[in-house]
């Protein structure tokens, strides 16, 4: 088994630097989808992840590989599973506010721990069912006063929500697939080939016209999204080298408040910003939701212990 070097404070680092990218990520998304469709946002940052991740192959010289017949299978489970998790959640931004969408996608590390459950037989610890029910609370109080509102009118902000709620669980479905697909590839691998999926996916549905309208702010902004997958991606991986897996994802726990200090403190400067117009109750539903993000990763560490 996997043993971390023990330097921490590298590891809370790097794991800070992936909470604090995949937190602005919402934000700058929801801004480019004023000029962009959500297809072609997810096409251009598949091509560019696509192209960075092939050099480091490259370089690396992991280009070369063999899989089963199950793996291919496995590899288009979680090559559907990203797609359209990507799509989704863009899609989803189009409706709702990008604090709402980043508290709601905290159910897909959830849905994941239940998927391994009955998948790979895995144990379901007490700490990771407290943690579990402490952040449905918590996303019922971040709701609470909308709630009826989403379950008995049809809306917009309804339809947003189910769009991220399916990309939740279209995220777990590919986490459990890479997880099986390990066992014949290199992480990189996958995520390349994914990439690659993605990138040819999406071309027909882009809207190459989009591109010509943007600024050079916006491209700027569109360049940092592009980025930022690779970016977050390849510092959570190394985070694991340094840190304990399950600290790591405690850290990550936190980016749905990143995310809504982010947007308040743009909102100051940049009135575009729309921001949610959270209540008392709402605030403590989305630190109720951290917190039991940190506790269903914490629980292997707690249980040891």
């Amino acid at each position: 088994m996997h043993q971390s070097s023990g330097r921490v404070w590298l590891g809370f680092s790097l794991a800070l630097v992936t909470a604090v990218l995949w937190g602005i990520l919402p934000l700058a998304l929801k801004w480019l989808l004023s000029d962009l469709t959500p297809a072609s946002v997810t096409w251009i940052r598949f091509l560019v992840a696509a192209m960075l991740v092939s050099l480091m192959l490259v370089a690396n010289k992991q280009l070369h590989f063999k899989l089963t017949i199950k793996g291919w299978c496995l590899l288009g489970v979680a090559a559907s599973g990203l797609l359209l998790n990507y799509i989704l959640y863009l899609s989803g931004l189009s409706y709702l506010s990008a604090e709402t969408a980043q508290v709601l996608i905290q159910l897909a590390p959830f849905l994941m721990m239940i998927g391994a459950v009955f998948i790979f037989k895995e144990p379901l610890l007490l700490w990771q069912k407290f943690g579990a029910v402490v952040l449905l609370i918590g996303l019922l109080l971040f709701f609470n006063d909308r709630l009826l509102e989403l379950l008995l009118e049809a809306s917009e902000q309804s339809f947003g929500l189910l769009l991220v709620l399916v990309a939740a669980f279209s995220w777990a479905a590919y986490a459990l697939a890479q997880k099986q697909l390990l066992m014949q590839l290199k992480s990189q691998q996958v995520m390349w080939l994914i990439y690659i999926l993605g990138a040819i996916s999406f071309f027909p549905a882009t809207d190459l016209r989009g591109f010509s309208q943007l600024s050079t702010w916006q491209w700027a902004v569109l360049a940092f999204c592009c980025m930022n997958t690779v970016i977050a991606y390849g510092a959570f991986a190394e985070a694991l080298q340094h840190w304990q897996a399950s600290n790591v994802s405690a850290v990550l726990a936190i980016t749905p408040l990143l995310t809504i200090a982010f947007a308040q403190l743009l909102s100051l400067y940049t009135p575009a910003i729309v921001t949610e117009d959270l209540n008392a109750l709402a605030w403590i539903g989305a630190v109720l939701v951290v917190l039991g993000s940190a506790m269903t990763a914490l629980a292997p560490m707690l249980r040891r212990r």
